[in-house]
């Protein structure tokens, strides 16, 4: 190991009592997270999103190689084309493209192919993977662009919860028109959207239950 390489890791320590009350307290609060479609059109500094995005961007990934673009729209008209592009695909997904298993798995959501929140949130932000990188010309290699990209979107959702923000994973499919509205590189492709705000007044969400520990954990 070349050691002029590497630096110190200087690790935060708590005993055993503090991880146990800190690890129970941080479930509790992303425990109250949830996807929203009913959003308010209050605004909030651009700042706060910024640093949400940072805090995306500490996630691992794949040789280091940081395989993401997060693209944030504010601009209404740009908003209003990417709500018409994704409505028409959901059009098409709500009457064929999908099975009617699919469909009746979403009832519970009481979900439809218009899709109001990509104008109404103060901002969309496009979560793009990068296959492979561009310099000067040149193709780089990327790996393990899925797996990074989804831990990104994981910490961008944790990220915008704690700041006291709602967020939905939307993915209308397709979704190569939202690489043609933001006219991003060939080496781009649209892996998520996600309106980011606060939510409407008296919004509601689904009456559903995360799964309980023993459906979802195995000890070996």
């Amino acid at each position: 190991m070349k050691e002029d390489k590497f630096i110190e890791y200087k690790p935060i320590r708590f005993d055993e009592t503090e991880m146990k009350k800190r690890s129970e307290e941080y479930f509790h609060f992303m425990n109250k997270r949830r996807s929203l479609r009913a959003f308010s059109p209050k605004s909030f500094p651009i700042e706060i999103l910024e640093n949400i995005i940072k805090t995306a961007s500490t996630a691992p990934s794949g040789a280091h190689k940081q395989p993401w673009t997060f693209c944030v729209i504010e601009d209404k008209e740009i908003k209003a084309k990417i709500r018409e592009a994704a409505e028409k695909e959901e059009y098409e997904n709500y009457h064929g493209r999908m099975s009617d298993e699919w469909l009746k798995d979403l009832e519970k959501f009481d979900t439809n192919w218009k899709k109001e929140f990509l104008e109404t949130a103060p901002y969309l932000v496009v979560v793009f993977k990068k296959s492979y990188e561009l310099e000067e010309g040149d193709k780089k290699k990327n790996y393990y662009v899925n797996e990074s990209v989804g831990l990104a979107c994981g910490f961008l959702l944790s990220a915008i919860h704690n700041a006291g923000l709602v967020a939905l994973t939307h993915t209308p499919s397709p979704m190569n028109f939202l690489s043609e509205i933001l006219k991003r590189p060939e080496n781009e492709k649209p892996y998520l959207l996600i309106p980011v705000g606060y939510p409407a007044d008296n919004a509601i969400v689904p009456d559903i239950k995360r799964k309980e520990l023993k459906e979802i954990h195995k000890l070996y």
